[in-house]
């Protein structure tokens, strides 16, 4: 279970570093509102994952999430460059996320 609320804190970092951009400095109330309310969740899952989930390997896995979630959404979304050098990085973050979770006690 704690796994599972480590994801979604780490869908919600996508959802807090996207709107970042549509913030603009966040002077438009709308999606600063969103963006505010996803860091406070993403935060707070973060939290309730620690419970039971090791520091470092949730942490890890959190960044990654949001990492790995925001440079997809840029390529799809924004016509970021795909390269094979970026998905190169993009599969090693995804290699290292499984092997903290496999390497992990819990």
């Amino acid at each position: 279970m704690h796994w599972i609320v480590l994801l979604l804190a780490g869908l919600l970092e996508v959802v807090w570093a996207v709107g970042l951009k549509y913030t603009e400095g966040f002077t438009r109330l709308v999606p600063s509102a969103i963006t505010l309310s996803a860091m406070a969740g993403s935060v707070i899952l973060l939290g309730l994952a620690l419970r039971a989930l090791p520091l470092g390997t949730a942490y890890a896995v959190w960044t990654g999430i949001g990492t790995i979630g925001t440079v997809i959404w840029g390529i799809m979304m924004m016509n970021e460059p795909a390269g094979m050098a970026r998905i190169a990085c993009i599969a090693m973050i995804v290699a290292g996320i499984a092997g903290l979770k496999l390497l992990s006690a819990h």
